[in-house]
């Protein structure tokens, strides 16, 4: 039996739960007082992608978070993310490279499910012009498995097994920048063991209990997401759930042996 064959594709249920994306959303209007308070930003650089069909318009509410904050958060500019399909991979970096000389500092990259691909490739193709990586429900292995896989086949002509092997064998790496992966064991689209990195000295896994559509703005992962971003740069730690926050972040799982 094939790795991918041990993963099932969410249940119908989980698949139905997607619908609650919209009370996240209520949700983080109400928090936006309490999210208010996560640590202030440096001013550095934050290049936020979005997920497959999705455009730039689909990561507002993140990145006009995120410039709150203090940080200088961009959209990609690349219309709707159809995976690495022709010459956007290389679009992409050039986005990466224009953002590192107009700043004159390095950039984090936050990915949404298919844009975290193309942030930790970006880490392995200018990891001198990466600060760290935050994936959200990206299907880091095992794309087959992820609900819509059809659906991306379809659309780009794509099969995983006709994708770069190059790329397929360096996406489930550790980048070699610090990395956090923010996953669902709950998400509709994308099956859990999917979205979860490798123990690694720089990389960790946070688990929140939330819908895969609503993980661009649940209120948890923004959460998340301000706290890694406000480390010095060069000063990265794993991220603290102790105490109360446990309650909403759980303890994240562990990579399944032959995944």
């Amino acid at each position: 039996m094939s790795s991918t064959a041990k993963i099932r594709r969410p249940s119908l249920f989980h698949q139905a739960l997607e619908s609650r994306w919209a009370a996240e959303m209520y949700t983080t209007f109400w928090s936006m007082p309490l999210l208010h308070r996560a640590p202030r930003g440096d001013g550095h650089p934050v290049l936020v992608l979005p997920g497959f069909l999705a455009s730039g318009t689909s990561t507002f509410m993140l990145r006009y978070y995120l410039k709150h904050l203090g940080y200088a958060g961009h959209r990609w500019k690349l219309g709707r993310n159809l995976g690495p399909v022709g010459e956007k991979e290389h679009e992409v970096l050039e986005r990466l490279t224009e953002l590192r000389r107009r700043y004159n500092r390095k950039v984090s990259v936050v990915g949404w499910s298919l844009g975290g691909i193309y942030a930790r490739e970006l880490a392995w193709m200018a990891p001198e012009d990466v600060r760290q990586v935050i994936t959200l429900g990206t299907p880091i292995r095992h794309a087959r498995a992820v609900t819509v896989s059809w659906l991306y086949e379809d659309v780009t002509g794509q099969r995983e097994s006709h994708m770069d092997p190059d790329l397929l064998a360096r996406v489930p790496e550790p980048p070699p920048v610090p990395s956090t992966t923010v996953y669902s064991r709950t998400d509709g689209v994308v099956p859990w063991q999917c979205a979860i990195d490798k123990e690694a000295e720089q990389t960790e896994n946070v688990r929140v209990e939330g819908s895969h559509i609503g993980l661009g703005f649940h209120p948890a992962v923004l959460w998340v997401i301000a706290d890694r971003l406000a480390q010095p740069e060069g000063e990265w730690r794993p991220f603290n759930r102790k105490g109360i926050k446990s309650l909403v972040y759980p303890r994240p799982d562990r990579l399944p042996p032959g995944i």
